[in-house]
């Protein structure tokens, strides 16, 4: 039996729930392993921009369960982070795939490695979301989720650069961000 568009969507805003919770949870992990100060800030900081993109997603999953439409962005950050309030965060898991990988080589550079590999897999994601998005509401919802994972992406981008002495780390600008191509 073949799925409807509704159902498939609602599958694949299973996916992001899940991919969207295991990223705040490697992030919050690695947040603890990093040494440098500033390079835990720069975990912490995009552990909360995830979990603004679990409370969108879960509410959007939400609304195509129960037959709804689309809700843009602010609309899902505002229900889902109500629900949070309400319910409290949802329980993670102590040990994912990606704190697995952390656990075995606890460095900076691996975690930003892993982290980039993640926001790598989070851009493609949102981006084909983005091509099948079909009504104006969609487009700019799966828009705004792909360029706020682009930018977290440019953002593990340059702290590996620096890591490696190649171009930016923890706030030490070692060369022009303004030459930065996606």
């Amino acid at each position: 039996m073949e799925k409807t568009a509704k159902s498939a969507l609602f599958d694949e805003f299973t996916i992001a729930y899940n991919t969207e919770l295991d990223g705040y949870a490697f992030y919050t992990g690695a947040a603890g392993i990093i040494s440098d100060d500033k390079g835990k800030n720069v975990f912490t900081h995009i552990a909360k921009d995830e979990l603004d993109h679990i409370a969108v997603v879960s509410s959007i999953a939400e609304r195509l369960r129960k037959g709804l439409g689309m809700e843009s962005y602010e609309e899902a950050l505002k229900e889902g982070t109500t629900v949070f309030d309400k319910k409290g965060l949802p329980i993670f898991p102590k040990d994912n795939e990606l704190i697995k990988r952390l656990k075995t080589n606890p460095t900076d550079q691996n975690a930003i490695s892993i982290a980039m590999e993640a926001e790598e897999k989070a851009v493609e994601f949102y981006g084909n979301m983005l091509n099948r998005a079909k009504s104006p509401v969609e487009k700019m919802l799966f828009t705004r989720l792909h360029e706020m994972e682009k930018g977290h992406l440019k953002v593990f981008r340059w702290e590996y650069e620096s890591l490696t002495k190649t171009g930016f780390w923890c706030g030490n600008m070692e060369y022009s961000v303004e030459k930065e191509s996606e």
